[in-house]
């Protein structure tokens, strides 16, 4: 495949990341900046709690789009024809404590200082929450493949880099809040200020209202705390601007060409593109996406800690899967919760699977195209190769597990695929996959696991199936041992009105669950007299 080829398939690609491209393609046609400086590309992230997957799906889904657009220009990431930002708004005041962090008495005295100054509630080196909550972020950004360039709201406010952009904010003063004013509540209204003066005897992001005396100078005034009135300087870190004009003014200072954000956002989006204009720039092209779900179809917040931690999803899954289950429908709300994992686990390596086979059209609608150029992992040239499959499904790992149970070890789960897969090296994502299937099992199915007694019909066709196993070897290959199932099931003399019904029976009698694996895999993987027991054991239930 050339680069030809693949700028002219990319171009009309229906896939959601070319669709943002394109769009970026239209504000600079011939791919690049007047100014020859690369496209920017910026995400947001608010340091206020642990980071958690909404966090990390911002930087991805940009990516996709920024990978995207330098298909469709015939540019190497190498090339340097577009840049990542990953934006951190330390500077933001701490406005309350999420109730899933240590220290909480501690951080109750910590309220309305900037997230950089707050003190640090972890065991940890780092000298402040923000900066811990930062250092999370990269580590998981890092561990993906991500390449981007990591700022932080505090180092640019604090060192003056943003001074000549506080000072534009101050120049227009009133035409911003000309543009605030009107979509606030009365009570709001009359304290709002586009800047925040940092008090200087508490250290605290003071929402007060607020005189510009000198915007050259950057001076302004504003009462403080205990009455007194302030006369300082808005620059070098002695000031935060409100978030919605602090958005446009990143915008415009960093010059922005592309930026997504939460449907939470959209009237933010719709105020800092009219603060863009004022201050001289011009909104970014991005995406408004839909919020992650918890479980019970609530909204992720980091202060009530119910979305999954990145740690978490690595626990039980890869970071493949957890890129894969992003990937579809950003538009479309998605639940956000551990029983999401396996399903996205097999479904990753399925499509990957597919790619050496797809014509160019539809590898570039496969999600893992895009997940792979994501990181790096793959050039346009280039496929993946024959060994870009697992010899076992990830839901076939958990059933084993769960019937092993406590004795589900590395050891054990590895010697059983051996005796399936004949002595073979157990690549690396195996291996992985491994320890992920005994985490989950561990926490997620044991405790769970309820094996019901056969009854009626059950009783004879699981006679019948262990009848057959009798005369079955270990080496039965498991496409017959599947047949051999799907028979049992399909005689009518057991009573079964589908086939669904018979293999719902044999999830719940022999592994104590409503779903499970191909049971044909399942046999030749736990062994022909192992899964003998499970019926002998089946069965005692009935007697």
């Amino acid at each position: 495949m050339s680069m030809n080829d693949l700028m002219e398939a990319a171009r009309v690609n229906k896939a959601w990341p070319f669709q943002e491209a394109q769009r970026l393609l239209k504000r600079y046609p011939d791919g690049a900046k007047p100014n020859g400086s690369p496209i920017l590309f910026e995400t947001g992230y608010g340091p206020s709690g642990l980071p958690h997957i909404g966090t990390f799906q911002e930087v991805l889904r940009t990516t996709l789009v920024r990978r995207a657009f330098e298909a469709m220009i015939g540019a190497k990431p190498e090339d340097g024809k577009t840049r990542l930002v990953a934006f951190s708004d330390d500077m933001d005041g701490f406005r309350k404590v999420p109730t899933n962090l240590p220290n909480q008495d501690m951080l109750a005295g910590e309220l309305h200082k900037p997230l950089s100054k707050v003190r640090n509630p972890f065991d940890t080196d780092h000298e402040s929450f923000a900066a811990h909550n930062n250092a999370k972020l990269r580590e998981f950004l890092d561990q993906f493949g991500f390449e981007y360039e990591f700022v932080a709201s505090s180092d640019r406010y604090n060192s003056g880099a943003f001074d000549d952009a506080l000072r534009n904010v101050l120049r227009n003063n009133q035409a911003i809040l000309d543009i605030m004013l009107p979509t606030l509540r009365a009570e709001r209204a009359a304290t709002y200020s586009p800047i925040m003066p940092i008090s200087p005897q508490t250290g605290h992001v003071l929402q007060v209202p607020v005189e510009v005396v000198d915007a050259d100078a950057g001076t302004i005034r504003f009462t403080d705390e205990d009455g007194s009135v302030i006369e300082q300087s808005a620059l070098s870190g002695m000031s935060k601007l409100q978030w919605k004009v602090d958005f446009a003014m990143r915008w415009v200072a960093l010059d922005v060409d592309y930026e997504m954000y939460g449907k939470d956002l959209t009237d933010t989006g719709i105020q800092s593109g009219k603060i863009a204009k004022v201050l001289g720039g011009r909104k970014p092209d991005g995406l408004i996406y839909e919020l992650f779900l918890d479980e019970n179809g609530e909204k992720i917040s980091k202060s009530k800690g119910n979305g999954l931690t990145i740690e978490q999803w690595l626990e039980y899954g890869s970071a493949e899967s957890l890129g894969f289950y992003i990937f579809p429908n950003p538009k479309s709300a998605k639940q956000l919760h551990v029983g999401v994992i396996p399903r996205a686990v097999d479904d990753y390596w399925q499509f990957r699977e597919r790619i050496p086979t797809q014509p160019l059209d539809k590898q570039l609608g496969n999600p893992v195209w895009h997940l792979l150029r994501a990181n790096g992992r793959y050039e346009a040239e280039e496929a993946p190769g024959a060994g870009d499959t697992l010899p076992v499904s990830y839901g076939l790992l958990l059933n084993l597990a769960s019937v092993l149970g406590a004795e589900a070890t590395r050891e054990a789960l590895t010697d059983y695929l051996r005796t399936y897969l004949g002595d073979v090296e157990i690549r690396p994502e195996l291996a992985a996959l491994i320890e992920s299937a005994i985490n989950y099992t561990r926490d997620y199915i044991v405790p769970t696991l309820n094996k019901r007694a056969p009854a009626g019909g059950e009783v004879e066709a699981l006679k019948a199936l262990d009848a057959a196993l009798a005369d079955a070897s270990e080496v039965t290959p498991a496409e017959d041992l599947q047949t051999t199932v799907y028979e049992i099931g399909k005689d009518e003399a057991y009573g079964f009105e589908n086939l669904r019904d018979w293999f719902q029976a044999l999830y719940q009698t022999l592994l104590g669950s409503d779903q499970g694996p191909r049971m044909g895999s399942f046999i030749a993987l736990y062994g022909v007299a192992n899964s003998r027991k499970l019926i002998a054991e089946a069965l005692a239930k009935a007697a």
